[in-house]
C-alpha cells in the first residue's frame, strides 16, 4: 500500500459532545465560555459556533439524557480544545472563569502554547489555548519541535486582560 500523507489543509470541522443536561450545557459554553447559539434541535440538540460558522460544537441528550459522566478511567475524549487567536483573548477568558469563580484544573506553558484547563458541566474536560507563532516554537539541537508541560505565568497571562 502506498503511503499516504492527509492534506495539509486538513482541519478538525466540529466535535459533538453527548451531554445530559443540554441548558447547562449552553449555560456552559454559551453563557460562560461566549459562543454563540446558532440552532437548536427541537430540545434535544443545540450547535453553537464562534464568529458565525454553522457549528464548531454540537451539543445533544440524543443517548446520554439525565446519565451520569463518564468514568474517568475508560476510554474516551480526553479534552475539547478550543483555540483563541491571540494570547491576551486567552487572558480575558482566564479573567472571565476566575471571577464566576469556576473551577480550573490546570493550566500549562507547553513551548508552543499556553493552556487553560476545566471541565464542562458534564466533566468532559476542555481546553482553552493559544498557539504560539511556528517561529517560536521550542527545537532541539536537531531543529524537532519539542513540547513541555511547565508552569503557566497566570500574573503575567492575567496582565494581559486589564
Amino acid at each position: 500500500m502506498n503511503e499516504y500523507k492527509i492534506p495539509a489543509q486538513t482541519r478538525i470541522g466540529h466535535v459533538h459532545l453527548k451531554v445530559s443536561d443540554l441548558q447547562k450545557s449552553l449555560d456552559f459554553y454559551c453563557g460562560l465560555l461566549g459562543f454563540d447559539k446558532m440552532m437548536m434541535y427541537g430540545d434535544q440538540a443545540a450547535f453553537i459556533s464562534a464568529g458565525g460558522y454553522h457549528h464548531h460544537i454540537g451539543l445533544n441528550t440524543w443517548h446520554s439524557k439525565g446519565a451520569s459522566p463518564a468514568p474517568a478511567y475508560a476510554p474516551g475524549l480526553y479534552h475539547t480544545a478550543i483555540v483563541y487567536p491571540e494570547r491576551k483573548d486567552l487572558a480575558v477568558i482566564l479573567q472571565r472563569l476566575i471571577d464566576a469563580k469556576y473551577t480550573i484544573t490546570g493550566a500549562s506553558d507547553h513551548g508552543v502554547s499556553e493552556a487553560i484547563y476545566l471541565n464542562d458541566p458534564d466533566q468532559n474536560g476542555v481546553e482553552l489555548y493559544w498557539d504560539r507563532s511556528k517561529e517560536l516554537w521550542p527545537k532541539d539541537d536537531h531543529g524537532d519541535m519539542t513540547m513541555f508541560t511547565k508552569r503557566l505565568d497566570i500574573e503575567g497571562l492575567l496582565a494581559l486582560a486589564k
